[in-house]
């Protein structure tokens, strides 16, 4: 038999090596998934972290997309973006710069 026809056995031949192969495979992306969603749900906590408090938000939005719209939602182009134009944004968004 040539190593492609192993590969496609059916599962009911008594072949009881090939469905311990398929259970560790199950098991490796059960777990590979779980922690995709773990690196995926800290990176989103991150993210938010990362744009700010609800005030600077709130003080900043119109600033971020008049002077930095071309770099939304990329969050640390845009805070450059803004200290690059600290002198031209609003009182309250620049206090928040301090």
């Amino acid at each position: 038999m040539t190593r492609a026809h192993r590969f496609a056995a059916p599962l009911h031949d008594g072949n009881s090596t090939r469905k311990a192969q398929i259970q560790a495979m199950t098991t490796t992306l059960r777990i590979s998934s779980l922690a995709g969603l773990a690196l995926m749900a800290f990176m989103s906590v991150n993210a938010a972290h990362a744009s700010g408090t609800p005030e600077q938000r709130r003080a900043c939005r119109a600033d971020a997309k008049k002077f930095c719209g071309q770099f939304i939602p990329n969050v640390p182009k845009i805070t450059a973006c803004m200290e690059a134009n600290k002198s031209r944004l609003s009182p309250p968004c620049r206090a928040q710069f301090k």
